[in-house]
């Protein structure tokens, strides 16, 4: 059946109502008149800057967030399902309790183990070291079991690579449920959106087409908008000529022109004028050799596992080159060995001169969340940004990444994801470099900030190395591909995803190898030469009690970081807030050593 033949008739009451929504935070207006109904059946995606409110409207719609003005209504017996950003499981022992606790009196849930092995997940695994990851694919097959009326899905795309993002796709689209999608991958919004509503200045607009008619018709709009605010001023500049040169104005005061010219001004104060752009530039350099990289016939195992097998490339100076493959593929290992930070098993590496590397990692692993912004720009070393052999002061160089002045002391774990992606482009784009290397960097930002990186890969006076699951944007920006075609094999091809696509007759393919064979291989290795371990008892019996150890430490680190998350700790208990820091501080040394332990006892052990 087709999705036409289940969407109800124009006639229909909707089944969500939003009018005229309002939402202060502080004093700031956050949203002051929002508008949405969703009918049966409908695909909706809602689009707008970092920081437009796209988020807190969908919490609204969720009835997670209580609106401080305006209407919200929920047809009767009208099921709907959120899908958070950064779903919570420390309530639950395993991701199987998480997602069934999720049903919540509705009876479906005869799809979850289709969903969770779709998604690579297992119902008995325990939810307290979970990746951000496998933390939102958990809450994607919490949120889809129960088959809603209504699915609102927030970045479902975020950490999932390219086969769970197309099957998710699939399965969407033969969804009845109606849905409303934020999401920055903009192939994903063109394939399932049939309305967009688009959310800028606290306001909502919205166009009856799907994502791809968009951008045209948004970028129409603005310039429409400017015209007529260049008449409005041209308007008041009359009046104002009036008030003082008119013959009227001279001998007794029109009381009538005065008060409309007072209008005039206070609607163009009451404006909201659209945010700035992000100003991206990159810190020139002296060129490296033309060649960059050669790869010649290369391998690299971990134990019984293949990650690369007999390849071979080679990549020459201004090439822009994507990466692509499901996670666990070895994209990351693949990129270290191009990179010169990781030698291979077999084969030979060749890399060219004068190569300045800049590795702007979107993980954010390198950002302390304990920083503010201003100390994550300057590196703690006073107000001023270090830019090549420049200097800039600190709040000047925040305008450019659309950064408030009042943001300067915000510790880092208090942004938004897309302030956080944006904070880890400011600091790396202060170096000088003619080798760009972007792990995901379209996580968490908004389209227009993508289309400005898209500008600075094209611009950019050097060579580009780009991990991405996004379709669009390696479309956009890279000449070459470099995509895993089965386990240990890799295939070079010439432009972005749809010409990899067109050539090789299909998109990236999950990995094939099953989990319980990477899991019970080695083991069997190990146990076939027990003479053959060098280890002593005292090594052998350390190495199985550091697992438990390295655990625990895990643990606490984590319970540490989330009493630390906070806002108002510091406020009310300092020194309890500065003893858990330095318990954190502890806890991160102690893995760290453990850690190391463990891996020279591993490599002892593989000397036998």
């Amino acid at each position: 059946m087709s999705r036409k033949n289940f969407v109800k008739s124009d006639m229909s009451p909707p089944l969500l109502t939003l009018d005229n929504i309002a939402l202060t935070f502080g004093s700031t207006p956050l949203l002051k008149d929002a508008n949405m109904r969703v009918y049966e059946g409908e695909r909706i995606c809602l689009v707008g800057r970092n920081g437009s409110g796209k988020s807190t409207f969908l919490k609204i719609a969720a009835g997670l967030v209580e609106q401080d003005g305006g209407k919200r209504f929920l047809k009767p017996g009208v099921t709907a399902r959120y899908l958070p950003q950064e779903p919570d499981l420390t309530e639950f022992a395993t991701i199987g309790e998480y997602v069934r606790a999720g049903l919540e009196g509705a009876e479906q849930g005869y799809k979850i183990p289709y969903y969770m092995d779709a998604l690579g997940l297992d119902e008995s695994s325990g939810t307290q070291n979970l990746s951000g990851g496998e933390s939102r694919r958990a809450a994607l097959v919490r949120t889809l079991a129960t088959e809603p009326d209504i699915l609102m899905l927030d970045e479902p795309t975020n950490h999932l690579d390219l086969p769970a993002i197309e099957w998710l796709e699939k399965e969407l689209n033969g969804l009845r449920s109606a849905i409303i999608l934020i999401s920055h991958d903009r192939r994903f919004l063109e394939k399932l959106s049939r309305k967009t509503v688009w959310m800028d200045r606290g306001e909502t607009r919205e166009i009856d087409k799907g994502f791809a008619h968009f951008e045209d018709w948004r970028d129409n709009y603005l310039e429409q908008e400017a015209l007529d605010r260049h008449k409005l001023d041209r308007k008041i500049v009359r009046e104002q000529h009036w008030i003082v040169h008119g013959v009227s104005g001279r001998r007794k005061r029109n009381m009538r022109r005065v008060k409309e010219l007072a209008a005039l001004r206070k609607s163009v104060k009451e404006q909201r004028h659209v945010k700035g752009d992000v100003q991206f530039t990159t810190v020139e350099t002296q060129k490296s050799g033309k060649l960059v990289a050669e790869l010649k016939n290369i391998s690299k195992s971990f134990g019984a596992r293949s990650i690369i097998n007999d390849f071979s490339a080679r990549i020459m100076r201004g090439e822009r080159i994507g990466l692509i493959g499901p996670n666990g593929a070895g994209k990351t290992t693949l990129l270290k060995i191009i990179m010169g930070e990781l030698e291979p098993d077999n084969g030979s590496v060749r890399l060219g001169v004068n190569l300045e590397k800049l590795i702007v990692d979107q993980k954010r692993e390198s950002l302390n969340p304990e920083w503010t912004l201003s100390e994550a720009l300057t590196d703690g070393r006073g107000d001023n940004v270090i830019i090549g052999d420049s200097q800039r002061h600190v709040q000047s160089y925040m305008k450019d990444f659309l950064f408030l002045p009042e943001q300067a002391r915000t510790p880092i774990h208090a942004l938004s994801g897309g302030e956080r992606g944006r904070l880890q482009l400011a600091r790396g784009l202060r170096r000088p470099s003619n080798l760009l290397v972007l792990d995901e960097p379209t996580n968490d930002l908004d389209l227009e900030t993508l289309d400005l990186l898209q500008e600075l890969i094209a611009d950019y006076d050097g060579t580009v190395l780009l991990v991405s699951h996004d379709r669009d944007f390696l479309d956009r920006t890279v000449s070459k591909t470099i995509a895993y075609e089965s386990p240990g094999q890799w295939q070079v091809y010439a432009g972005g995803y749809s010409d990899m696509v067109a050539q090789r007759g299909a998109g990236v393919k999950a990995r094939k190898e099953k989990e319980t064979k990477e899991k019970f291989e080695p083991k069997k290795a190990v146990s076939s030469k027990p003479n053959a371990n060098k280890l002593s008892y005292k090594h052998k019996f350390r190495l199985e009690q550091l697992p438990g150890e390295m655990n625990a430490c895990e643990t606490a680190i984590v319970a540490l970081e989330a009493k630390l998350a906070d806002p108002d700790l510091f406020a009310k208990d300092p020194d309890g807030f500065t003893k858990i820091a330095q318990d954190l501080e502890t806890q991160k040394n102690k893995l760290d050593a453990l850690e190391t332990e463990w891996l020279e006892l591993e490599a002892l052990k593989e000397q036998g």
